[in-house]
């Protein structure tokens, strides 16, 4: 279940990206097309999503461009670029819990 729900966090936080991009082509004077259909799926997508863990994501994502992150193959935290400890990567790579990389604060997800 978690992570069918992280899944679903970066594939959300892909779609703000895109919002945010079309947002800013429209502010330098382009035409940009398909900025409802974008919304209308990210509406959907935000259904599936538990409330706390989309709070979580949306306070993030107010501090930080990206506010779900992989962690690499050494343990490291790919926002932060920090090594994370051996406990955090365990229970992350086990997907019992959503973890989150205790120097940022950021979601951390496992390829």
């Amino acid at each position: 279940m978690i992570k069918k729900e992280l899944e679903l966090l970066v594939v959300l936080q892909d779609l703000d990206m895109m919002i945010d991009e079309i947002s800013e082509v429209k502010r330098l004077g382009f035409e940009a097309e398909n900025e409802e259909n974008l919304r209308k799926a990210r509406e959907e997508l935000v259904s599936k999503i538990s409330r706390p863990l989309l709070f979580s994501y949306e306070q993030l994502k107010k501090r930080y461009k990206r506010a779900i992150v992989p962690v690499k193959e050494d343990n490291t935290c790919l926002g932060c670029f920090i090594k994370l400890p051996t406990s955090i990567s365990a229970k992350g790579r086990a997907d019992s819990e959503v973890m989150r990389c205790e120097s940022c604060g950021r979601i951390l997800y496992w390829l």
